[in-house]
């Protein structure tokens, strides 16, 4: 519990505290370090709100920003699985959206619905063509506008290409929400669907389960790649849980995805099958590819109530 109100002690000042610049200061901060040893002036001024709400100038020597030096970064969560560069693609003549991807996905990371990593809309590219089923997630793109926006290093870029959340940093600004161009990311309101996970009760997690601080109250949460798994060498719960291994994932360095039963070479599969990615054009270099739904094993069928899916 004292750690858990560290944590949302800290969020609370963050928030109040939050400046544009990206730099948060008290002004006994700022007094302590004015006080303090001498540091080399830089000469670069730089503005900081003090806590009584002041508008003040300092050399930048005297302020330290939080995401070099504090105890609130978990550092194994930042390390990216050496020698690996994580990628998905995902065959959407498979897609019969049967959400079991979905539902897999919620059992892992111990959520309910209606709260989504994955979704599974109904895609329908012009009236004169067939709809199809398209799965989507965080794509975990290598030019992440998520990342850029994030004014305490929250959200960031992992060396083997996943981009996660580190919750005890995270403010619940949800800047990252608005950057992300995929939709890709939810916040938690604290609501009974949105579980936390907790030291007490870890040892009842099944061993699917993503073990990692996501899902906090108060913070913003989404598709990790299942990260835990894959450290593991395990592949992640909606590739396990589909039944038409629809969704395959690899190693690009290795040029290999799978689904589990069928394994290929990425480079090949992309180039027979046109593999593509979303919004291409924006320039965030994702993570996911897309095979189109030609050639498809199932016919297309409308989701019923229970399934209903977004458009």
């Amino acid at each position: 519990m004292e750690s858990e109100n560290e944590n949302n002690g800290r969020r609370k000042f963050l928030k109040f505290g939050l400046l544009a610049g990206g730099a948060t200061i008290a002004s006994i901060g700022i007094q302590k370090n004015l006080l303090s040893e001498e540091k080399p002036l830089t000469g670069k001024k730089v503005k900081v709100l003090t806590a009584d709400g002041h508008l003040v100038e300092v050399d930048s020597s005297h302020v330290e920003h939080h995401a070099s030096n504090d105890p609130y970064t978990a550092e194994e969560i930042r390390k990216g699985v050496e020698g690996r560069k994580f990628i998905r693609v995902i065959d959407l003549s498979r897609c019969a959206n049967e959400r079991k991807c979905v539902e897999g996905c919620q059992k892992a990371h111990k959520i309910l619905a209606p709260v989504e990593y994955l979704k599974v809309k109904r895609m329908q590219d012009s009236e004169l063509t067939s709809p199809y089923w398209m799965p989507t997630m965080c794509f975990h793109c290598d030019n992440p506008p998520c990342t850029k926006v994030c004014p305490v290093d929250a959200t960031f870029k992992r060396t083997d290409g996943i981009v996660a959340i580190d919750n005890d940093r995270c403010i619940g600004c949800k800047f990252c929400m608005a950057a992300c161009p995929y939709s890709a990311r939810t916040f938690n309101f604290g609501r009974p669907e949105q579980k936390k996970f907790t030291e007490a009760n870890k040892d009842s997690i099944p061993d699917n389960y993503c073990r990692t601080s996501y899902a906090q109250e108060g913070t913003v949460a989404k598709c990790d790649f299942c990260t835990s798994r894959c450290e593991q060498g395990l592949l992640p719960a909606c590739v396990v849980e589909c039944p038409n291994g629809a969704i395959f994932h690899g190693d690009e360095l290795e040029d290999t995805v799978t689904n589990g039963e069928d394994t290929f070479r990425l480079t090949e599969l992309l180039r027979s099958r046109a593999g593509y990615r979303l919004f291409e054009e924006l320039g965030t270099k994702p993570r996911v590819y897309y095979l189109p739904p030609v050639k498809r094993q199932f016919p297309f069928e409308e989701a019923t109530e229970a399934h209903n899916t977004q458009e």
